[in-house]
C-alpha cells in the first residue's frame, strides 16, 4: 500500500479534553477519501494536523517525501469569508490561489501578476466551469458558483492533493449535486479529502471512508455491499454498523 498521505496512533487534546485517540488511516494516490462523524467528533481537529496547522500530542501525520504541504495542498474551507460588498473580480479571487508557487514579490502595495499566472488562472476557471465569469464580481455569483470559483482557487497551483471542509453546505440539491460531479472529474488527476455530513456523497463518490469520533474507523467502500440505495438516509448507528465499528 503506497500512503501518500499517513496518520498512525495520533492523538490530541485541547489542555485535558481528548478529541482524537489512535486514530490511523493511509490516503493513496488518486483516492476519493471521505471523513464524516458527528459535529464535536474531532473532523475540523484532524484536517488542521494534516495541513501541519496543530501538532498531535503523540503520534503523527506524515506525507510522502516528494510532496510539500505549502505547495501540493491545496485547501478550501467551509467558512470561505468572502466580503459580498468588497468590489473584487472571480478572476481576482483565483489568482490569490497561486500562492508561492509563481508569484514573486512586487512591492509592499501592489502585486502584479505575470502573464504565466493569469493564464493559469483562467485555465483552473475553465476545469471548473468558470471560465465565462471571470470578469463578474463575485458577489454577483449563485452560492454554488462561488463554491467552484473557491475550488478553482485551490487547484490553481496544481496542488496534488485537495482538501475540502463541507463543500456544499450552504449549497442547494442541485448545486451540490453539480460540485460532486466536479470534485469526481478532478479527482482523475488529484487526490480529494473532504469533510461531509452527507452519506449519500460517500455512497456515491467516495472510495474509502474515516468516520471520526474521537476514534477513528476506516472502511474501504469498494465492495458494493456499502452502496446506498436508501437515498443515504441513515442514522449514525447504521453508519457504524456499516462501518463495522464496535463501540459507537
Amino acid at each position: 500500500m503506497n500512503c501518500i498521505l499517513k496518520a498512525k496512533n495520533l492523538y490530541f487534546s485541547y489542555s485535558k479534553e481528548s478529541v482524537l485517540e489512535d486514530v490511523s488511516f493511509c490516503v493513496e494516490e488518486r483516492d476519493f477519501f471521505a471523513i464524516t462523524g458527528p459535529n464535536g467528533g474531532g473532523k475540523s481537529t484532524l484536517i488542521k494536523i494534516i495541513l501541519g496547522i496543530l501538532k498531535p500530542q503523540k503520534g503523527g501525520v506524515s506525507i510522502d517525501s516528494s510532496l510539500d504541504r505549502n505547495i501540493d495542498f491545496g485547501y478550501v474551507p467551509q467558512n470561505t469569508n468572502i466580503n459580498l460588498e468588497f468590489p473584487i473580480t472571480v478572476l481576482d479571487v483565483v489568482l490569490m490561489g497561486n500562492g508561492s508557487k509563481h508569484k514573486s514579490k512586487r512591492g509592499l502595495l501592489s502585486i502584479k501578476y505575470s502573464k504565466l499566472e493569469i493564464e493559469c488562472a483562467k485555465h483552473s476557471l475553465k476545469k471548473v466551469g468558470m471560465e465565462n465569469y471571470l470578469n463578474n464580481k463575485i458577489s454577483d455569483l449563485s452560492g454554488g458558483q462561488r463554491q467552484r470559483v473557491m475550488i478553482a482557487r485551490a487547484i490553481c497551483s496544481h496542488p496534488k492533493i485537495l482538501i475540502l471542509d463541507e463543500p456544499t453546505s450552504s449549497i442547494d440539491i442541485n448545486g451540490q449535486k453539480e460540485i460532486y460531479k466536479l470534485l469526481k472529474d478532478l479527482n482523475k488527476e488529484l487526490t480529494i479529502i473532504v469533510v461531509t455530513h452527507d452519506l449519500k456523497v460517500i455512497s456515491n463518490y467516495a472510495d474509502k471512508v474515516l468516520y471520526i469520533n474521537r476514534k477513528g474507523y476506516m472502511h474501504n467502500l469498494d465492495d458494493n455491499r456499502f452502496k446506498l440505495d436508501r437515498d443515504g438516509h441513515f442514522c449514525e448507528v447504521e453508519l457504524m454498523q456499516m462501518l463495522g465499528a464496535k463501540d459507537a
